[in-house]
């Protein structure tokens, strides 16, 4: 797991967050923007969930291939528990006061099928208060990797980049994140910039909260079917876009254990 430099804190930044209701679902809006060498832009729509990590959703029967949380999908996918196995990365880097709830922001695995570019985790300790955010990125490669952010009250971020994503970028660089707890509405935004000062891609995510419930569930699956399929295929259809524009292809790092396929 990387660990981000921490962006200095405002006075209020241990001040107890409002959590938002949970489970919830987020019919979101993903837009990727890229500046160079020329611009492209794409957007797609699905849906995210919001949940407790220590309650997670019990679905009746019959919806559960539409939504799993599954332990194998995230970290090293050897973990009981999708909470042991985010307290087993936190302590790895001396995080212990993370106890309280964390909320994680992901995709389910929907009908066998799960792909997630990006997992959010906001880390509370027992009153409350906000202590981190991990981001745990995937590829396309099958690769995993986790970057340990302290944002402000603000929930501004930033970290060295060290995980290979796209083809079209290496690992140099730098994110800044702007990661708030969602409530209402969910509106993420990460941003590379490169050591030369350019910003060669920013993604922005951002959704309406549903209360997770059987209907809105039903609902949000009629209109993005096997959304985790259409997130990875929406990425290959891109990248060949992009690769048939001439956008030069960056050599696939090998990685280190941590980022390796469980």
């Amino acid at each position: 797991m990387t660990t981000a430099t921490p962006v200095p804190r405002p006075p209020d930044a241990d001040a107890v967050a409002a959590a938002p209701s949970v489970p919830a679902l987020y019919e979101t809006e993903i837009a990727h923007t890229r500046v160079t060498p020329f611009h492209y832009a794409l957007r797609h729509r699905t849906y995210m969930w919001l949940v407790d990590l220590d309650d997670l959703p019990v679905l009746p029967v019959p919806l559960r291939p539409l939504a799993r949380f599954d332990p194998r999908d995230h970290f090293d996918g050897d973990a009981p528990t999708l909470r042991a196995g985010l307290d087993a990365r936190l302590a790895a880097h001396g995080v212990h006061d993370a106890d309280g709830h964390v909320l994680m922001l992901t995709h389910a695995r929907v009908l066998g099928h799960v792909f997630n570019p990006l997992t959010l985790y906001w880390c509370h300790d027992r009153a409350g208060r906000p202590v981190c955010v991990v981001a745990e990125v995937h590829n396309t490669y099958g690769g995993r990797h986790c970057y340990l952010l302290r944002p402000d009250a603000r929930g501004r971020a930033e970290t060295a980049k060290e995980f290979y994503v796209s083809p079209f970028l290496g690992v140099e660089g730098v994110y800044r994140m702007r990661l708030p707890l969602p409530g209402e509405r969910l509106d993420l935004t990460v941003q590379l910039r490169h050591p030369d000062g350019t910003r060669p891609l920013t993604a922005t995510v951002r959704g309406v909260h549903r209360p997770g419930g059987t209907r809105n569930l039903l609902a949000a699956a009629l209109r993005h079917p096997w959304p985790t399929l259409g997130v990875s295929a929406g990425i290959r259809r891109h990248g060949i876009r992009l690769y048939l524009k001439g956008l030069p292809v960056r050599p696939r790092p090998t990685h280190s254990p941590e980022e390796g396929t469980p």
